[in-house]
């Protein structure tokens, strides 16, 4: 079996994990954890960079950061996980879904500001497959009717839009350090403070809603509740796991776009023939290489491909089901214009196995199968 994953195991994670046992600083916001933040902030060139427990923790900091209420509405794609709107739904917001490219699976920026209204707080963009969406469109729009950009960019460590990381690009960012991510520690996140008038409270939501950072730095005499917040800081035994990848991050990246392109070449001429649709790379983008998919013609099409990879040893998985049309997404939020590409195009891509330690000979095994079906 060819699994659509197997999570990276870099071989320094024991040798760091000693050094804890020796040290015996186990808590959060040691020594790793601000290796991390410190390669996150070198890498990504935000203001300040803070490890979290998941995504998901970082996507509900920003919605209390960007003070979401009762009555708000914040702008997003249905096509993503539902933790991109989880997090505003929890301030009391009104998810306002807007559709998709079909190019990218991104956000489409034309139908923005139509989606705009009086009540609306924030656009919160998906970067899915570690491709950019339209950001200077996006930013743009923000920046004429007053509104935060937040960037879910959990599949979008070490790529770019236009040579600026993605996450540092809007008011905040938010990475996922999950295992079925480039780069891990089994559950993690990250949030990247852009705006600099958002770097002291987040301090404090990670820290239960207390002051503690400030106290630790000889700011005040004791350390007391100030805020709301919550326990969104990771233990150090994630941090040591996730320095470990970050070490070696270029050569991750570099070996998954070499697995990324041999699909490419392998299917292009399918993709020509229009057979099946590849992933559209646009040229002020530079992905990471997290996912590749192929875009089957339809629900029922992907279901046999799915099937006949099974039946050779091939694990391949699709997602979303846009949210928009899940019982919470019609209680919580409403679809801005008409649905045209989000399901259409939702129930025809499937993602293949790509990871660190697969091999080419995998790969092109893969791609054999599934000209064979197209063929056949």
């Amino acid at each position: 079996m060819i699994p659509f994953n197997i999570p990276l195991v870099t071989g320094k994670e024991l040798h760091y994990i000693a050094r804890l046992f020796k040290d015996r600083k186990f808590c959060g916001d040691g020594v790793f954890t601000d290796k991390c933040n410190k390669w996150l902030e070198n890498n990504t060139k935000a203001k300040r960079v803070l490890l979290t427990t998941s995504c998901t923790h970082a996507l509900e900091m920003a919605a209390i950061l960007a003070d979401i209420g009762k009555n708000d509405e914040v702008i997003m794609p249905s096509y993503t996980f539902v933790s991109t709107a989880n997090a505003f739904v929890l301030r009391g917001a009104k998810i306002i879904f807007v559709d998709i490219r079909p190019d990218t699976m991104n956000i489409d920026e034309s139908k923005i500001q139509k989606a705009i209204t009086k009540r609306t707080k924030a656009i919160v963009v998906v970067h899915y497959a570690g491709v950019s969406c339209e950001m200077d469109t996006i930013m743009k729009i923000a920046a004429e009717f007053n509104l935060l950009v937040i960037e879910d960019a959990a599949q979008g460590v070490m790529a770019s839009y236009k040579g600026r990381a993605l996450g540092s690009i809007g008011h905040i960012g938010c990475y996922s350090f999950h295992e079925t991510k480039n780069y891990h520690c089994g559950e993690g996140g990250a949030i990247l403070l852009n705006d600099s008038r958002f770097i002291e409270r987040s301090e404090i939501i990670r820290e239960k809603g207390t002051n503690r950072k400030q106290f630790l730095r000889g700011k005040v005499c004791k350390y007391t509740w100030v805020d709301i917040g919550s326990s969104y800081l990771p233990s150090e035994l994630n941090a040591v796991f996730l320095f470990a990848n970050l070490e070696v991050a270029e050569k991750i990246r570099k070996k998954r776009l070499k697995l990324w392109k041999r699909y490419y070449d392998k299917l292009s001429d399918l993709g020509k023939n229009k057979s099946l649709e590849l992933p559209n790379i646009p040229d002020q983008c530079e992905h990471n290489a997290h996912t590749f998919y192929i875009k089957l013609k339809d629900n029922h099409q992907r279901h046999l491909m799915i099937d006949t990879l099974r039946g050779s040893g091939i694990q391949a998985v699709f997602h979303y089901i846009p949210l928009h049309t899940s019982a919470a997404g019609k209680k919580f939020g409403r679809f801005s214009g008409k649905d045209i590409n989000t399901t259409r195009e939702s129930e025809k891509i499937l993602r293949l196995p790509l990871y660190f330690d697969l091999k080419i000979t995998d790969v092109d095994y893969i791609a054999g199968r599934i000209r064979k079906f197209v063929n056949g």
